[in-house]
């Protein structure tokens, strides 16, 4: 699970793509394809992420350490469609497959451009009747002979679209598409956002094995993984993240909880070993995110590394990296199919990234761990009704790659005013270890709900035996909120606000500065029916709740909103607590100063490279910077990042990811910076590498929409000067 507007995504099932009707546009379908060079598999971008072992490597060597500064902008394509009012984002990774870049915009049409200038060849639009949308990350190719085809999520349906034409297969579920809520052995279409397709399936043969999004709230969906037949859509096997009764682990929840339960879902892709057949699947936490005290157990196979039969979907073997999760500890990003080298053996391996910036290496076949493991006590306290596990597991080695816990002393030094407002805060809150379970005053979670590895992921090396991550180094408050457990959710204004606002845009109303705005101003800048209009039908990212909430609950929301003085609000939240209680998560918040800058000392984003085999880190740098902080004169200390590095076979390692909207190349050897450039917006996104006409291309996209950076629709593509 990802940092999204959890319950402001209560009617993206029902509210994106309601006809189910797309249709191709833009120059004619039939273009002339012969004249697109088509590169073997290795030149091109075929898979999202590079490979189906999650490499983000390319065998491409044209672009090297000696000439990469003199890369300038091949070719830019405006997608449209951003934002007006800042929010929409691209995180997509494109493809290139036979000289065709497939990409998609931020309202997810899907293009085809000609890789060489960047021209478009067709588009496909899903319906666009509603306001709402989510991002994409990427989608998935699969050919057999003639028949190509792009295997493209849009909210909750999987198209199958030829590659060639932009046109619907229509041989593939309902004349082209298939709806994701249905199979999963219990109706979803209740719930408040059902399965939402944001990072692609992965091709193995002729399935496509995908997980998908789901809410984060009490009453989500069930996370289970499939595998689809690419021809027909039809559901080919599934395997219950959620057990049911006489399956392994089922005992790890209460009695029936495959009924009701939900999350447990594998958001962050699927990696393959084609040669073994095995897939790897990692999976985020159960629902609800930060109090599980109606899903008593250690709750498997939430957080785990899964390694399922690729052609049939049985178990292989797991590991739980968190039992019983209270921390939205998910697991960020597909691991990585990587070679150990020990006592002269290459030994086949996957190693898997986390949110609390470690690595685990578990022998492919076995799932046996290569380095060995401790256990970490859970500490006292948690929330009364809440069970936690004993303890939690943590890699001996190698070392973690982000900074481990919080003290007073850890708090940024920025400005004397900043840091003398930080201690204030931090005085209230609760510190602890990396296991310190959420509470009413608030807990430092460090790393972040968003700290330690991201979606991004990371690149292998083979030939150095070196796995390259991005991270965030930044701390989040997590603050629970007792609620009677009947609570009727429109109630009071103020409940209203808690389940329908509170945990995107924050108890003080606030948001994050970026891609969730503030509401205390909302009355400056929207009259009370366009307020009402948007939590109806949605805007940017936030879905409608027009068909979840009656007129008037959305009318009772908007009008508290729009009233509200965030000054009384506090006391507002919850109401008074007379039966039994249930305890709700306050809304994500990380420790900031006054700038919006995290309230930690940095580097507050890095860029590590860990030697697996001798399971050391061999170099870290800081990446990035925020534009606040480079405007008053300083550099150098790091900043947020989403979206992943690529790696080429000549040692550059190519990322955007960071808020000053730029793209850069690292030598692997040592991390230093030999080239830099200047996007349109920030790309947070993994790039792409590939050749067409002879020329290395690296492209990204710059949708900008997060850490209060402006939105933007542009791919940009870099290249060394054409002869």
């Amino acid at each position: 699970m990802i940092r999204v507007c959890l319950l402001a995504a209560a009617s993206i099932a029902s509210a994106m793509l309601a006809s189910c009707e797309a249709s191709p546009s833009g120059p004619s379908p039939a273009f002339d394809r012969a004249r697109l060079r088509a590169s073997s598999a290795e030149r091109e971008w075929r898979t999202y992420l590079g490979d189906r072992a999650s490499t983000h490597r390319s065998a491409l060597d044209q672009i090297t350490k000696e000439n990469v500064s003199e890369l300038e902008i091949a070719w830019t394509y405006d997608a449209g469609d951003a934002s007006d009012s800042g929010g929409s984002q691209l995180q997509f990774n494109p493809l290139v497959v036979k000289g065709v870049l497939y990409g998609v915009s931020p309202s997810l049409r899907l293009f085809a451009l000609d890789a060489g200038n960047g021209e478009e060849l067709w588009s496909f639009s899903p319906d666009t009747s509603s306001k709402s949308w989510t991002s994409s990350r990427g989608v998935a190719y699969w050919e057999d002979g003639d028949d190509e085809r792009i295997l493209f999520g849009a909210g909750p349906y999987l198209y199958a679209v030829d590659a060639r034409t932009g046109r619907e297969k229509t041989d593939f579920g309902e004349n082209g598409y298939i709806d994701l809520r249905e199979g999963l052995g219990r109706d979803v279409g209740q719930d408040m956002m059902g399965v939402v397709v944001t990072t692609p399936g992965t091709v193995f043969e002729d399935l496509l094995l995908l997980g998908g999004r789901v809410n984060e709230a009490a009453g989500a969906a069930p996370g289970h993984v499939r595998a689809f037949d690419v021809r027909t859509g039809e559901q080919r096997w599934i395997f219950h993240t959620i057990p049911q009764p006489g399956e392994l682990g089922y005992e790890t929840w209460p009695p029936d909880a495959w009924k009701t339960a939900g999350g447990a879902n594998s958001w962050a892709g699927i990696t393959v070993d084609a040669q073994r057949g095995l897939a790897f699947v990692p999976t985020g936490s159960a629902s609800p995110d930060f109090f599980g005290g109606d899903r008593a157990g250690n709750n498997l196979f939430a957080n785990s590394l899964v390694a399922l039969d690729a052609r049939t979907g049985e178990r292989q073997w797991h590991y739980q990296f968190v039992r019983h999760d209270m921390w939205d500890r998910d697991l960020p990003a597909p691991p990585n199919l990587v070679e150990i080298e020990r006592d002269g053996e290459r030994i086949p391996a996957v190693a898997q990234v986390t949110k609390t910036g470690h690595t685990f290496v578990f022998h492919r076949e076995t799932g046996e761990p290569l380095f060995p493991l401790r256990e970490v006590p859970v500490s006292k306290g948690a929330m009364p009704g809440e069970v936690p596990a004993k303890s939690q597991p943590l890699p001996s080695a190698p070392p973690p790659f982000v900074r481990q816990g919080f003290t007073v002393a850890d708090v940024s030094e920025r400005t004397p005013e900043g840091h003398a407002e930080l201690l204030r805060r931090v005085g209230t809150l609760r510190l602890g270890g990396p296991f310190e379970p959420p509470s009413p005053e608030g807990t430092i979670l460090a790393p972040g709900t968003d700290g330690g590895a991201e979606w991004g992921g990371a690149a292998w090396d083979p030939n150095a035996g070196l796995l390259f991550v991005n991270a965030n180094q930044i701390v989040s408050i997590i603050q629970m909120l007792e609620i009677d457990a009947d609570t009727d959710l429109m109630m009071t204004p103020a409940t209203g606000y808690l389940f329908v606002c509170a945990s995107c845009h924050g108890m003080d109303m606030r948001g994050d500065g970026g891609s969730i705005p503030s509401l205390i101003d909302v009355s400056d800048r929207l009259g009370p029916l366009e307020l009402y209009d948007i939590i109806v039908e949605g805007r940017g990212r936030m879905p409608g709740f027009g068909g979840t909430l009656e007129w008037w609950q959305a009318a009772v929301v908007a009008g508290w909103v729009y009233f509200a003085d965030p000054d009384d609000a506090p006391s507002q939240w919850a109401s008074q607590v007379e039966g039994e209680a249930t305890f709700v998560n306050a809304g994500y918040q990380d420790l900031r100063d006054s700038d919006g800058v995290p309230g930690s000392k940095p580097p507050w984003g890095t860029l590590t490279a860990i030697d697996l085999s001798n399971a050391s880190i061999r170099w870290q740098v800081p990446l990035g910077d925020y534009p606040v902080v480079l405007a008053s004169g300083e550099s150098g200390l790091g900043a947020e990042n989403y979206g992943g590095p690529v790696l080429t076979a000549s040692g550059l390692l190519f990322l955007a990811a960071t808020p000053d909207a730029k793209i850069r190349a690292f030598d692997s050897d040592d991390g230093n910076v030999l080239w830099e450039a200047d996007l349109p917006a920030a790309g947070f996104a993994t790039p792409a590498t590939f050749e067409a006409g002879g020329r290395q291309f690296v492209v990204i996209a710059a949708g900008g929409g997060k850490l209060r950076q402006p939105s933007d629709s542009r791919y940009v593509a870099f290249a060394l000067p054409s002869d």
